[in-house]
């Protein structure tokens, strides 16, 4: 897959259209949006990541849009799991509900930069060293090991970092909610960038994956902050989603291994291969089963008193 640089400039000019014109909605009236009007955006964002699937489909071919599906429904459910300790930090640090999309919004911005440079960087490493695969994988996997041993996230989950503690003490209450999301969201970036470079190395798809998924959190915050409750099964799914990308990622540092002390340095030709279509379809498959398990248990402990 080649992408052009006319390609990359037209993409970044539009996400910064799309930067613009939501900052100019924050900007314009600080409210919190209703149900309708965040389902609205939520809905605009979803079409939008489809019809860019679409587009790269009719030019790159079948894979390449299966792996952009693929990550960017990992970052979606991934960015919608984390929500949970956004919640968290606003109501720690008592942001008053029509200011928490202003909060949200430039979180989102910081968010975006810190995963560009994080992307350059894993993808530059990639290129020279292979073998970066290994440790991609098995932190995958460990990651989706302590979802499932640490089970669901709650008001005890969030600690603060040593930079949102240095915060505290010389900046404003409002800087240290910015810099405690801004890098809580950096944290998980540390397991949702290396899940989307198991599914494709091409930073293009990488990098819109992670736009498309940070793009509509403002507003899937306001959504179904309410609802995250009802998803029980949620960490689950993505732990069996991060794991089954960690194998997939391992398989194919075996199949590219370069490692003096694996298989004598060379490529081990019996592992073997995970395509995109199989990807997609055990992603798409574990996210839905998830939420009808989640939703149904749900209901059954509401109609129980529970």
């Amino acid at each position: 897959m080649t992408v052009s640089a006319w390609v990359w400039a037209a993409t970044l000019a539009g996400v910064g259209v799309m930067l613009l014109v939501d900052l100019a909605i924050v900007a314009r009236r600080p409210h919190e949006p209703s149900i309708r009007e965040s389902s609205i955006w939520v809905s605009v964002y979803i079409a939008l990541a489809l019809l860019f699937g679409l587009f790269v489909l009719l030019k790159w071919g079948q894979d390449p849009a299966g792996a952009f599906y693929g990550g960017w429904l990992t970052e979606y459910s991934l960015s919608a799991d984390n929500l949970i300790v956004f919640v968290i930090i606003m109501g720690r640090f008592r942001v008053p509900r029509e200011q928490q999309q202003r909060v949200l919004m430039v979180g989102i911005v910081l968010a975006l930069v810190l995963r560009g440079v994080f992307i350059a960087a894993g993808a530059a490493a990639i290129s020279r060293f292979s073998w970066v695969f290994y440790i991609f994988s098995l932190f995958l996997v460990y990651t989706a090991v302590r979802m499932v041993t640490d089970g669901e996230p709650d008001g005890e989950g969030f600690k603060e970092n040593p930079l949102v503690r240095w915060s505290r003490r010389v900046l404003s209450p409002t800087v240290v909610v910015l810099v405690a999301i801004g890098t809580t969201d950096l944290i998980f970036a540390l397991d949702s960038i290396p899940a989307v470079f198991g599914l494709t190395s091409e930073p293009y798809l990488v990098l819109t994956a992670n736009v498309f998924a940070l793009m509509g959190l403002r507003q899937l915050y306001f959504l179904i902050g309410g609802l995250l409750d009802r998803l029980v099964y949620l960490s689950l799914g993505l732990a069996v989603v991060l794991g089954f990308i960690g194998v997939k990622l391992f398989l194919e540092a075996l199949a590219d291994n370069s490692l003096p002390f694996v298989n004598g340095g060379d490529p081990v030709h019996w592992a073997p291969h995970i395509g995109i279509p199989l990807s997609l379809g055990v992603i798409i498959a574990t996210l839905a089963v998830t939420t009808v398990a989640s939703l149904i248990k749900s209901k059954r402990d509401a109609r129980a008193g529970r």
